[in-house]
């Protein structure tokens, strides 16, 4: 389970983050492309873009579960 203690910096503010256990496996970039990114220098992934709507909302649930390690988490700022 993320830990909202543990997430990066580069996450912006809102309900899904990325935390320290990330493995750089891509998973949640290939899900949802429009919400979140590699940072290839640190290799791990963090949130660009919080969903706004029903759809973009499935798109962020289908990464966190395509997460192998569990480190999205969606318990951030609302």
């Amino acid at each position: 389970m993320a830990d909202k203690k543990s997430k990066f910096k580069q996450n912006v503010s809102g309900k899904y983050y990325v935390d320290d256990q990330c493995i750089a496996c891509d998973a949640c970039v290939m899900e949802a492309p429009s919400f979140f990114t590699m940072n290839d220098e640190d290799a791990h992934a963090y949130v660009k873009k919080q969903p706004t709507n029903p759809k973009e909302l499935e798109e962020c649930e289908n990464a966190l579960e395509a997460c192998p390690v569990e480190a999205i988490g969606r318990d951030g700022e609302s």
